[in-house]
């Protein structure tokens, strides 16, 4: 497989020479340049990308990025989260100063809170993928006319009682979140011990597969992510490492990696080969 490296026929390099044609693809900033650089110039505009990963890696925070850069720019903005409460995510926006307090109390930013089961309007108090697409929708309208960005954060969550469900569920999201003009970043949970997926079909679906991944080398946290797919786009290829700095949030760099930092143990590799033949024969067509 090809892989960029730092000449002019790597994306970033092209992205930031004004070499790339646009090919009428409008895009979405990230929030973070290193990795708009990845994606010539950002996220194709009414995309549903899978941002996947183990815990920790820095999912949650990337998706952040995207939420206060659509802030910034006006969209309209709705953070569904499924696994921290609505005050958790905003304490933990506000150590990086991306002011999720402050957009949510200026009408820029809805936060749906699917945690906690509270009685309130801006809650779920079920994890039903239909009510969470009747919520977001009415968020949609609640905030107004324009461009909007939405945060999944996870959508496994939906599927964890049924995993085989995880296809037909991204798909009837992507189907329906799509016409009201939303980008969404639709974060899929991944198991520490086989690096596979709580649910096998988000991949499929996605536009965009941007996976996050961790290793642990001489007593030393590494964070690392790579783009796996992007449709539409002339994607870096190449693995970079992400930094994570309190008061800014996440940095990326060229990684510099070995093979055995990449690595799975062949009884992992087996495990995850078997995992996936048996998912694939459980997955249903995308009819609804």
């Amino acid at each position: 497989m090809r892989t960029w490296a730092s000449s002019s026929s790597c994306p970033s390099y092209a992205y930031k020479h004004g070499k790339l044609p646009s090919l009428g693809v409008k895009r979405l900033s990230t929030g973070i340049p290193e990795v708009d650089e990845l994606l010539a110039g950002g996220i194709p505009e009414g995309f549903l990308v899978a941002v996947t990963g183990e815990p920790g890696t820095g999912k949650t925070i990337f998706c952040m990025h995207f939420i206060a850069q659509g802030v910034k720019e006006g969209d309209k903005c709705v953070y569904v989260t499924t696994e921290e409460s609505r005050d958790s995510i905003i304490r933990q926006a506000e150590q990086f100063n991306f002011g999720f307090k402050e957009a949510v109390e200026g009408g820029k930013l809805i936060i749906i809170d699917a945690l906690t089961g509270l009685e309130e309007r801006w809650a779920l108090k079920s994890l039903d993928v239909e009510t969470l697409v009747d919520k977001v929708i009415e968020a949609k309208k609640e905030l107004g006319r324009g461009r909007g960005r939405l945060v999944i954060d996870s959508m496994s969550a939906f599927w964890l009682d049924k995993p085989a469900m995880a296809r037909k569920y991204s798909y009837f999201v992507k189907k329906v979140l799509g016409r009201w003009g939303f980008t969404t970043l639709a974060v899929s949970q991944y198991a520490i011990t086989t690096s596979e997926a709580f649910g096998f079909g988000i991949e499929h679906i996605a536009d965009g597969i941007i996976r996050f991944r961790r290793f642990v080398r001489g007593g030393v946290l590494r964070r690392f992510l790579l783009i796996e797919k992007m449709r539409q786009t002339p994607h870096s290829l190449t693995m970079h490492e992400v930094i994570i700095i309190d008061g800014r949030g996440m940095v990326v760099r060229p990684a510099r990696i070995s093979k055995e930092d990449v690595a799975l143990p062949r009884s992992v590799m087996d495990r995850i080969a078997r995992a996936i033949r048996e998912r694939e024969a459980e997955l249903p067509g995308d009819e609804l």
